[in-house]
């Protein structure tokens, strides 16, 4: 029985998944931001999409703009 002829590469990766936020399916290893340091588990990938991922860290960063603007007080 041959086995090495029946698997290829694309069979031990999940090709896609769902964002968790958009709810679009996606390619699993170039959408999706790497968690853990193995990265042949689909578990090791976030379940929320780069793009998302940028759009929420973008909005909390405009939503504590006060705090990069801190000066020293004036007493």
């Amino acid at each position: 029985m041959d086995l090495e002829n029946q698997f290829e590469i694309e069979h031990l990766f999940l090709d896609d998944r769902k964002c968790k936020v958009c709810g679009i399916k996606k390619n699993l290893i170039e959408s999706f931001y790497r968690t853990r340091k193995n990265y042949t588990i689909p578990s090791s990938y976030s379940y929320e999409c780069k793009e998302c991922t940028i759009k929420r860290v973008q909005e909390y960063r405009k939503k504590n703009i006060y705090l990069t603007e801190w000066q020293y007080p004036d007493w």
